[in-house]
């Protein structure tokens, strides 16, 4: 394991905790403010970067701080254009993130955990043990890299943001609800909030801070199956989050923020793929406002499920439409590289996991 250098993470303090450390030091207290737009506006990895700061002002940042900045040690660039990147973090943990690249948009998909304690028996990713949460710069780190990515290698700025790579965002609620703050702020990268999405497997009381709180940005409930039965078997957090817990807490949600709920629905091979499964689909999304992403299944080697026919896909979507709900069949991008849904993995190991 590396040994990580004891100084504290610059980007894990406050502006007051800033502020009290330039004064303490003798210095000018607006310092804080310098070195935040460098750190949240500019993106800064180093201090030697924060050229509107004195030598000496830098020489007393690094004595006393890093930046734990991660770094890209893998990419992969599928047939279709989306880019897998493997991040490597501070400590030597590996984590992915995706840049997805179509006509419309640029998308961003990033991790919030290391690894993931759900277990769900369809992805990949929880097959892997959770070994930490992300820091906030962590995840904001990934969105300037394949932001980067999107202008550099497509010419296009990035448009949207999802947290749906590696582990259950809402079980590392505050430092990705920080993150979206770093982002979305104007002292930060300034995107807009309806231009990202948060993605859960259903976690009842956090749905229900999300309300509390108020939030601006998109909420995907990661459903797959409208039934407690066909659910647990496949997603072990439905045994403590059950549909009506869900539905109580969609409903909360809706009332505190107004915000519609987008379900996403991994459609699987006599499975969850019949004319019945859509109906009780469709009496789900009768809870509150809300759309169907139907996702096409995407292999993890272990062959317990296999992608939908067709026919079965576009007649379950039909029977959605019928009942008025809107429904997109989402095209899977990046499975040539282990990219697409559910499939992230890990599959270049790092140093810890190479022991």
């Amino acid at each position: 394991m590396e040994t990580v250098n004891q100084k504290p993470n610059i980007r894990s303090l406050s502006l007051a905790e800033l502020e009290h450390f330039f004064t303490s030091a003798g210095e000018k207290p607006y310092r804080a403010r310098q070195v935040g737009e460098w750190l949240w506006k500019k993106s800064a990895w180093s201090f030697d970067e924060m050229t509107s700061l004195s030598i000496e002002i830098r020489k007393l940042l690094e004595e006393n701080f890093n930046i734990n900045h991660l770094t890209v040690s893998n990419q992969q660039v599928s047939s279709d254009r989306t880019i897998k990147n493997a991040f490597r973090l501070y400590d030597g943990n590996t984590i992915e993130g995706v840049l997805i690249p179509t006509t419309k948009r640029m998308t961003a998909c990033v991790s919030s955990q290391v690894g993931c304690s759900l277990t769900c028996k369809f992805c990949a990713t929880g097959k892997l043990e959770r070994i930490r949460n992300l820091e906030a710069d962590e995840i904001y780190d990934q969105v300037v890299v394949i932001s980067r990515q999107a202008t550099e290698k497509y010419s296009k700025p990035l448009t949207n943001i999802v947290y749906m790579g590696m582990g259950e965002p809402l079980l590392n609620y505050q430092n990705v609800l920080q993150s979206i703050e770093k982002i979305t702020s104007q002292s930060g990268l300034g995107m807009a909030q309806k231009r990202i999405t948060v993605s859960t497997a259903g976690i009842a009381k956090m749905i229900c801070k999300l309300g509390d709180d108020k939030v601006k940005f998109n909420l995907a409930l990661s459903l797959h199956a409208a039934s407690d039965e066909k659910r647990s078997s496949i997603m072990p957090i439905n045994d403590s989050n059950s549909l009506a817990s869900l539905k109580d807490a969609l409903r909360y949600y809706y009332e505190k923020t107004g915000n519609p709920v987008t379900y996403e629905y991994i459609i699987f091979k006599n499975f969850n793929d019949s004319i019945k499964d859509a109906e009780e689909l469709a009496r789900f999304c009768g809870v509150v406002p809300s759309k169907v992403n139907i996702i096409e299944y995407n292999a993890t080697g272990d062959g317990l499920f296999n992608k939908a026919d067709e026919d079965r896909t576009m007649a379950f979507r039909n029977y959605l439409e019928s009942r008025r709900i809107t429904a997109k069949i989402r095209r899977s991008r990046g499975r040539d590289i282990d990219a697409a849904c559910g499939q992230l993995a890990n599959k270049f190991p790092s140093p810890l996991e190479r022991g």
